[in-house]
């Protein structure tokens, strides 16, 4: 993938890199806040063949990529010119509805370490069946080791949370991160434990009892703390003169929140995080097949709209408070619906792009990334998609019933199963969840393959008898441009025939339809074909390429060679070309545009290798 081409079509669809307020990426979305949302392209992107889908949720516009997005992103910043401290400041505050805010600022403040949250939880459960099976003693270094590695981000929480957190409220996050060292610092981890032993409040502050909380692993304390904290240092820097406020607002900030912290904001927090897990625990414990029934059908549809951010931090601080967290292990079923679906669209389709899309989402589904299955394939089939969360709902209902839970936070996928294992070793909850999870995967597999595809897409195939006599397919993936606006008066002009342009996102040129090799450039840089159809088409690889005399285009056939739609035709170093100076805009030519009464461009604005670039009309 051209990472550089993607992101600057990216920056143009989105209304450019002024429309920017800010961007962060998550597993496999780039989110992002923009200043005018009317100003952006959503069509134009989701036909583009890099972009599975555009997603316009919690007041963000989010840009699914799939598994590319940290490269995607690293592209948009630096086409964009945005520092690390401009990627994810905030000018003006979340918009939207309630939901939207809440969705955003805890999208803003967990997104940034997701890839190491979601390692330290597999790491902790890998470590638990490791003792399970007996394969390292507790008492050891290397397990002392690799807990320290797995619990880290955990116990400093924080920490983190206090740097991110400061980044999104648009303050110092220096500053909030040394309050969240306050809180975990091991002074105040010792009045705890001391308090703990005196049964008493021992200490105060000026005068005020405080009351000792243990805030390593808390998730909401830290959170409203910098929100407090960069209050203050806006108020401060709006009224401190300029020598001043480079010192005294840092020191307000710290002299006032942290002790604020320690005296209202800690215990009214702490307060709310038991509230909040010992409430989901009563519903959970009322129903908890029911429970498991609703997460496993309607997580999926909480994921295609970036809903599934407001549930994150209720599962970090089910761990934090309880020590485990039951909601996780019933959104495993979930993915695994969708899964399974993918697998059988797989194992039934003959349509050959499909099926490559499908094996490939599947191989990414088992790692916990289903916006590949679910936006290439499970959902635009409607079926597969239904019956993914018919699955997951069947799924999560046995989980639930089998009381299930994690005991390290991470993201529903394969490693969750060792992060089920309970400390006290496998019992029943373990066989429950994986029962559950494999019900759910061979259930949507099982449905999909009996009912999930519509006839034609069982049979469809690339083949010729799907290409319709007055046709041509794209014969390359990229930008479509009108033929007017190729940067070559004599294209443009319309002299050598009526077509299209296309601005290549890859190397390769392969057959719009069947016919014979007609004419073969000794450059490689253009090729004629005579269509079975009778047209007659010229693609001219780029502009003035000529002038490279062949190097970096190799022909993989002959004048007078028989294709087929889909035969790789030329090969060109798409990267050289573009450092050497030229411009690789590559018009597509019904140069017999004379024998049609007329030619009509039929592709989006981005169109992928095989799908319809151009139609003709009888004359």
């Amino acid at each position: 993938m051209d990472y550089q081409a993607l992101a600057q079509d990216i920056l143009a669809r989105v209304g450019g890199k002024e429309n920017i307020s800010s961007v962060i990426h998550c597993a496999t979305r780039l989110r992002f806040r923009l200043k005018d949302d009317r100003k952006a392209d959503a069509p134009g992107l989701k036909a583009h063949p890099g972009v599975i889908m555009v997603v316009v949720s919690g007041g963000q516009f989010q840009v699914v990529i799939g598994n590319h997005v940290h490269d995607v992103w690293l592209a948009v910043r630096r086409e964009a010119g945005i520092t690390d401290d401009g990627a994810q400041a905030e000018d003006d505050g979340p918009r939207g509805n309630l939901l939207a805010r809440l969705i955003d600022i805890v999208s803003g403040i967990f997104t940034p370490f997701i890839g190491v949250l979601a390692a330290s939880g597999i790491l902790k459960g890998l470590l638990a069946l490791a003792v399970v099976c007996r394969w390292i003693d507790p008492a050891s270094g290397t397990y002392k080791i690799w807990f320290a590695a797995s619990d880290a981000l955990f116990f400093f929480f924080p920490l983190v949370l206090g740097y991110t957190a400061g980044k999104k409220f648009g303050g110092n996050p220096f500053i909030t991160m040394t309050i969240g060292g306050a809180l975990t610092h091991p002074v105040m981890i010792s009045a705890f434990e001391a308090s703990q032993q005196a049964g008493a409040l021992a200490d105060s502050f000026l005068g005020v009892p405080v009351i000792w909380f243990n805030y390593s692993s808390s998730v909401i304390p830290i959170i409203l703390a910098a929100w407090v904290s960069c209050w203050l240092e806006k108020q401060g820097n709006r009224l401190l003169p300029c020598a001043m406020k480079n010192f005294f607002t840092p020191l307000l900030c710290l002299g006032v929140t942290v002790p604020l912290t320690f005296l209202v904001i800690g215990p009214v927090a702490t307060w709310l995080s038991q509230m909040l897990a010992n409430g989901y625990q009563f519903i959970y414990t009322f129903a908890p097949w029911l429970a498991g029934a609703a997460t496993g059908a309607l997580w999926q549809v909480c994921v295609i709209f970036g809903l599934h951010w407001g549930l994150v931090p209720l599962m970090v601080n089910n761990i934090a408070v309880l020590g485990h967290d039951s909601l996780l292990p019933m959104l495993l079923p979930a993915v695994m619906g969708q899964v399974g679906a993918a697998l059988a669209v797989f194992l039934r389709s003959r349509d050959a792009r499909q099926k490559m899309l499908a094996g490939s989402s599947v191989t990414a589904g088992i790692f916990g990334i289903t916006e590949p299955a679910v936006y290439g394939v499970n959902l635009p089939l409607r079926r597969p998609f239904i019956f993914g969360c018919a699955a997951g709902a069947v799924g999560g209902a046995i989980v639930g019933l089998s009381s299930t839970q994690v005991y390290s936070f991470g993201f529903a996928n394969i490693f969750t199963i060792a992060q089920m294992i309970p400390p006290d070793g496998v019992n029943a909850t373990l066989w429950g969840g994986l029962f559950g999870t494999l019900s759910a995967l061979v259930l949507a597999c099982g449905l999909t393959l009996i009912a999930g595809l519509p006839a034609g897409a069982k049979e469809a195939n690339t083949g010729s008898q799907n290409v319709p006599q007055n046709a041509a397919l794209a014969p390359l993936s990229g930008t479509v441009l009108a033929l007017d606006n190729v940067p070559d008066p004599t294209f443009a002009s319309g002299l050598l025939g009526q077509g299209a342009a296309i601005i290549p996102s890859d190397n390769q040129v392969r057959a719009p339809f069947a016919g014979v090799v007609a004419s073969l450039f000794e450059t490689r840089h253009a090729i004629g074909l005579a269509g079975d159809n009778g047209m007659e088409l010229l693609i001219h690889v780029g502009i003035d390429t000529v002038k490279l005399e062949g190097q970096l285009f190799t022909a993989h056939v002959r004048v007078g060679d028989r294709v087929n739609p889909g035969d790789l035709l030329i090969e060109f170093d798409r990267q050289a070309i573009i450092d050497a100076g030229y411009d690789l805009t590559t018009p597509i030519i019904i140069s017999n545009s004379d024998s049609y009464g007329a030619v009509t461009t039929v592709a989006a604005t981005a169109v992928s290798a095989g799908m319809p670039l151009l139609t003709v009309e009888p004359a």
